[in-house]
């Protein structure tokens, strides 16, 4: 289950960084302010991957760990 959410969290970052370099880079030539809700979106995007990432699945054994 952990290389699924690992996955996941990538996945969500790597779209982050795509949203802020995609914004500045090629969308705020022809609209600043869809490039700013672009930012806002991406701003959004890594709490979300941290909770991801550190949720327990149904099958960990958490209480095991030491």
């Amino acid at each position: 289950m952990q290389a699924r959410r690992r996955h996941l969290y990538f996945a969500l970052m790597g779209t982050c960084v795509g949203l802020f370099v995609l914004a500045w880079a090629v969308v705020r030539i022809w609209s600043v302010p869809a490039a700013i809700a672009m930012c806002v979106v991406a701003m959004v995007i890594p709490p979300c991957a941290a909770i991801v990432a550190n949720r327990r699945g149904p099958d960990d054994r958490w209480w095991d760990e030491k």
